[in-house]
């Protein structure tokens, strides 16, 4: 059974309102700064359909959305 799946429906029927808390984990190999990397959280974040690695988490107010960054999510958001 996959867990995931209900939330993912919950995010879809009733959009970003359930969305209380957003995660982002970078591979270990990543060389930003942290403002650099804050800035690439938000870009992924706003189209969080577009990631490779997304999940969402439920908390106790709601979902939190996860994204593991992956190569190609840094090629997309950077690329002109």
């Amino acid at each position: 059974v996959n867990e995931i799946a209900p939330a993912r429906e919950a995010i879809r029927r009733d959009g970003e309102a359930l969305v209380m808390e957003t995660a982002t984990e970078w591979p270990a190999d990543t060389d930003l700064e942290p403002r650099r990397r804050a800035e690439l959280a938000v870009l992924l974040h706003q189209q969080p359909q577009e990631a490779a690695e997304l999940e969402y988490i439920r908390t106790h107010t709601g979902f939190c959305r996860r994204i593991v960054v992956t190569a190609e999510d840094l090629q997309r958001i950077t690329s002109p």
